[in-house]
């Protein structure tokens, strides 16, 4: 990460969607001004998409989460 020139890098704040195209156009225009949906930045925070090796859902991973203690209590 440290050889990444932010600079190079998309920012997300400027990717705009227009919701009146297809779901296959939105996701074109999307990868379209992203360019690496892995490697982007929001600002000059470098955002870095990783997968984890799992079956474990993205449901099962925020429930176990907030069970931890760590998230926020849900009142």
């Amino acid at each position: 990460m440290n050889t990444i020139n932010i600079n190079t890098l998309a920012d997300i704040r400027d990717v705009t969607i227009n919701p009146a195209l297809s779901k296959e156009e939105r996701q074109q225009s999307y990868l379209r001004q992203i360019k690496n949906p892995h490697l982007y930045r929001c600002d000059d925070m470098v955002v870095r998409i990783s997968y984890a090796n799992t079956t474990a859902s993205l449901a099962d991973r925020l429930k176990q989460y907030l069970l931890s203690g760590q998230g926020l209590a849900l009142v």
